[in-house]
């Protein structure tokens, strides 16, 4: 295999040093907030198996940039709506890459630094899916 000009932790830390980053506890107190919307970008058998923040919305990573995109065929209008749009993967690595790129579509929105990882230790409440029947 070819050795990669640039490693994913180079481009993580990249996106990182120009996006907005929340910590955890400060995303817990928004949680009420009726004009923040919690954006999972893991895939579903990581919320079904770990939980997932009560009242957030699911948007698998590869979808993203066209359900954002209201000229896209894919585009969902929650997206189209006038909040603050915090979006978060496990480690924060996927959600940080999915910011910047945002940003650059001119979509404005910030990550939780951490990522699901560490939201229940901090006290963020956790929901889990109803089982299927």
């Amino acid at each position: 295999m070819a050795k990669l000009t640039t490693p994913v932790s180079e481009m993580v830390k990249n996106a990182r040093a120009r996006i907005e980053e929340i910590e955890t506890k400060d995303l817990i107190a928004m949680l009420d907030d009726p004009d923040v919307v919690v954006v999972d970008l893991r895939d579903v058998r990581e919320r079904q198996r770990s939980g997932f923040i009560p009242g957030s919305f699911h948007c698998p990573r590869g979808m993203v940039e066209f359900w954002i995109d209201p000229d896209s065929p894919y585009f969902k209008p929650i997206f189209g709506e006038d909040k603050k749009f915090v979006f978060h993967c496990a480690s924060g690595w996927r959600s940080a890459l999915s910011t910047a790129t945002l940003n650059d579509m001119g979509f404005e929105c910030a990550h939780l630094r951490e990522g699901f990882s560490t939201w229940a230790d901090q006290g963020g409440p956790v929901e889990f899916p109803e089982p299927h029947k």
